[in-house]
């Protein structure tokens, strides 16, 4: 994965801080739609600095993207599979799906959690690889 980021400081362990202005997925027109009006958002993260970059610069960061794949698919995909398979299956043997298909998307978030507390303890490591 590859992004953006600006330099803010540097920091004495070889590492730099950086800062990523986050948009989200609306287009940031809110005036079109009435959205929220909170287009942006401004993330501060470290990251090796592995060409020197100075405060200021814009530089290219790299992390792997396993970790934000596999993110991805313990969130969204996983909880997903489970409900509509066990609402598929309990329809099919004439019993209320609904009740055991919600418990099944419960425990189908219970390894987005453990991810995420893994992930708190030990984060990914972030590089600046390039200058823009």
């Amino acid at each position: 994965m590859r992004q953006l980021a600006t330099v803010v400081s540097l920091l004495p362990d070889g590492r730099a801080l950086l800062t990523v202005e986050r948009r989200s997925a609306c287009s940031g027109d809110c005036h079109r739609c009435s959205g929220c009006g909170a287009a942006t958002e401004t993330i501060r993260f470290a990251a090796r600095n592995l060409i020197g970059a100075e405060p200021g610069a814009e530089v290219w960061v790299e992390t792997e993207s396993r970790p934000v794949l596999l993110s991805a698919a313990l969130v969204y995909v996983l909880p997903l599979v489970l409900f509509l398979t066990v609402y598929l299956l309990a329809a099919a043997l004439g019993g209320r799906p609904l009740l055991p298909s919600a418990a099944a998307f419960a425990v189908g978030l219970v390894p987005a959690f453990w991810l995420d507390r893994r992930l708190r303890r030990r984060p990914p490591v972030f590089r600046i690889v390039s200058y823009r």
